[in-house]
């Protein structure tokens, strides 16, 4: 493909401002000045809810169709069962060889985590940072192909590239969200909270220059649908192992499952008008 360098500078920056987009989620999420369990409970079932529509809907979908399309109903939803499990399989392996502490702190004020010894225990302890280090591990590996189909699309039809990247961007900011809060709620650090989310955000232009320089004579609709497969099993796993247990266990029942089904709605609506 014979790109201008206009070409690519608008194709990398369309794609950076829809990786970037976890920082606007993560800004909006630490505005919240002070420890509210409620928020935090729903905050967490919604950011769920997206990563599950996500996965569910769109990203195994995409890969089911891609592979029907290459071996035929039969194996091409075989293939992409496999590789959905695949990814379940390699997430719960990195979830086990990770130490989990017995002793997560309970939930305090955001005034009292700025005391740095606080703040170093809850380092070591709390399950919430934890499963923030996991969510930005997880949204990481989700942003690098989006990235790459966003950098691409924008190569072939900027308006397609355009569109790509808007629907995406609004995807990340939810995402954003659920990196930022169980940091920052964790360590009461705001810093550490926006820097972990902007890192998860920046797969993504990582994703579409990789991809371009590196992996574009390689790339298939096999490989595309096999990764997109894979990713929404990570997404699945982390949904539940992870972030549903935290919103139930800092919130009540209820809330945790409105702001599930409001992820989903969310998702939703961004899909069809984008």
């Amino acid at each position: 493909m014979d790109i201008s360098t206009g070409d690519f500078i608008f194709a990398f920056g369309i794609t950076l401002f829809a990786g970037l987009s976890t920082g606007i989620g993560s800004l909006l999420a630490l505005r919240v000045k002070r420890t509210n369990e409620k928020f935090l409970s729903a905050v967490l079932g919604f950011s769920a809810g997206v990563m599950i529509y996500v996965s569910m809907i769109e990203m195994f979908a995409e890969a089911r169709a891609s592979l029907e399309a290459l071996y035929g109903v039969t194996r091409g939803y075989t293939y992409t069962t496999i590789a959905f499990f695949g990814g379940i399989a390699i997430i719960a392996f990195i979830d086990k060889v990770v130490p989990s502490y017995e002793n997560p702190h309970a939930m305090r004020d955001v005034n009292e985590l700025s005391d740095p010894d606080v703040i170093e225990n809850s380092n070591k302890n709390s399950d919430l940072y934890r499963m923030g280090v996991f969510s930005a591990f997880a949204i990481a590996i989700h942003n690098f192909p989006e990235g790459l189909a966003t950098f691409i699309g924008a190569l072939e039809d900027p308006t397609l590239g355009i569109s790509i990247g808007i629907a995406i961007a609004i995807h990340n900011i939810p995402e954003g969200i659920s990196v930022s809060v169980p940091i920052y709620y964790a360590t009461g650090d705001k810093k550490k909270a926006f820097s972990y989310s902007f890192v998860s955000g920046l797969a993504e232009p990582l994703g579409g220059i990789v991809g371009y320089f590196l992996l574009r004579q390689f790339m298939s609709d096999a490989m595309f649908g096999i990764v997109f497969a894979l990713v929404a099993g990570i997404m699945v796993y982390i949904s539940l192992d992870e972030l549903l247990p935290t919103a139930e266990k800092y919130g009540e029942h209820h809330i945790a499952i409105y702001g599930l089904i409001a992820g989903m709605v969310v998702m939703a609506l961004s899909l069809i008008v984008f």
